[in-house]
């Protein structure tokens, strides 16, 4: 059990990073123009420099949504990172990290907004680039999709011993 928790607490940690790295990083996107390659994420725009990210404006409201929800998907992360250090010690035995569990699933329906609505506002969207396609981050912010959902639902079927 105890290697088990261990090992959960590992992949909990590699989510929380994995998820600053897609949230932070701009390569969400990547396409090719005469200039080079570019790519963009949620904040910036980057050939040879970076540049604020222009968007027309139906997209703008999606586009804050999605940062909005990445933001907050890295703040429960934490949160349920911290709160299980915290039962991990205060938690009597046999008792089951509800907690915990409940916040990752929180952390995991904000992944699943934000990269929704990414994929479906600006899949394949980069105005004067060519051969378009996604970067790291968006996958990176999948795999993590993938990842707070198996850990919210273990936390919620393990107990302490």
């Amino acid at each position: 059990m105890l290697v088990l928790l261990a090992g959960i607490f590992v992949v909990h940690i590699a989510t929380v990073i994995m998820l600053f790295v897609s949230t932070i990083a701009n390569v969400w996107m990547v396409g090719s123009s005469n200039v080079g390659m570019a790519s963009s994420g949620l904040w910036l725009l980057c050939n040879k420099t970076c540049e604020q990210l222009p968007v027309s404006r139906p997209d703008d409201a999606s586009l804050k949504a999605v940062q909005a929800f990445m933001i907050l998907s890295i703040i429960f992360s934490v949160i349920a990172l911290v709160m299980f250090i915290v039962q991990l010690f205060t938690l009597e035995k046999g008792k089951r990290f509800y907690i915990t569990g409940a916040i990752m699933l929180v952390c995991w329906m904000c992944i699943l907004i934000g990269v929704s609505i990414y994929t479906a506002r600006f899949t394949g969207r980069m105005p004067g680039f060519t051969n378009s396609h996604h970067g790291y981050c968006f996958i990176l912010a999948w795999i993590c999709f993938c990842f707070s959902f198996i850990i919210g639902i273990l936390y919620l079927v393990l107990r302490k011993k």
